[in-house]
């Protein structure tokens, strides 16, 4: 019977669950930028104390890899892997964009999961009209990888015409300007990242002993971090 800890970070939002044998016991939320390193310790002890139970009794660590921000992703990251090497137990890797796609499918109209050649696009924004991307089938089994794509007009055009297409995440708002009026195209910009589309990813990874090595995990970045330029003058 396992009982996994769920961490999302790479978003604006900070998200913790806590799940036995694939059933969410407790979930902790909030959409704020820069505020993970202040709250994340709280999340999960939170989690911990509404469900009745300890760090000791966690049988795994989940975490949201990415790409995503820099910053949430190393928060996120190096909070799993210290719990994990103080504990003892392993730790899960999750494809940020896939469990935006699962966390998608149970949140939509039920209706538009009954369409012939339904995709999912995850979208997760990466500046100006940028967007990190993938394709999923309506099983949420990946059906092109992670890609940073410049949004236009163009994007996605053919794909349309032949799929219905639902796009999720802080990025989706940037192609619904293009095309909501496509009969194709579903657009929930307001469904985010949450630690409750990894819960059933993490289950199944568990029971398939799929860890990642404690010792060598890093975050998928996808881009080298790049520092902003200040905006004060005189600093350099």
């Amino acid at each position: 019977m396992a009982l996994i800890l769920s961490i999302e970070t790479t978003t604006s939002v900070c998200s913790v669950a806590l799940a036995k044998d694939g059933q969410l016991l407790s979930l902790r939320e909030l959409d704020s930028k820069n505020s993970h390193a202040e709250i994340l310790n709280g999340f999960i002890e939170e989690v911990l104390n509404e469900s009745k139970n300890a760090l000791a009794d966690l049988s795994a660590v989940a975490v949201s890899e990415g790409p995503g921000s820099y910053t949430g992703l190393r928060i996120g990251v190096s909070t799993a892997k210290g719990l994990c090497y103080s504990l003892d137990i392993p730790l899960i890797n999750i494809n940020t964009l896939q469990s935006l796609a699962m966390h998608t499918h149970k949140n939509i109209d039920t209706d538009l999961l009954e369409k012939e050649n339904l995709l999912f696009c995850s979208m997760i924004d990466a500046r100006r009209m940028e967007a990190y991307t993938a394709h999923y089938n309506a099983n949420i089994e990946e059906l092109r990888k992670v890609e940073a794509e410049i949004i236009d007009e163009n994007t996605y055009k053919e794909l349309l015409d032949l799929n219905s297409i639902i796009f999720s995440g802080d990025g989706a708002n940037k192609y619904q300007e293009l095309y909501q009026n496509h009969p194709n195209a579903h657009f929930y910009p307001e469904i985010l990242l949450s630690a409750k589309g990894m819960i059933a990813l993490a289950e199944e990874k568990f029971n398939a002993k799929d860890f990642a090595d404690l010792a060598y995990f890093e975050p998928y970045y996808f881009k080298a971090f790049v520092a902003g330029i200040p905006r004060v003058k005189g600093l350099r």
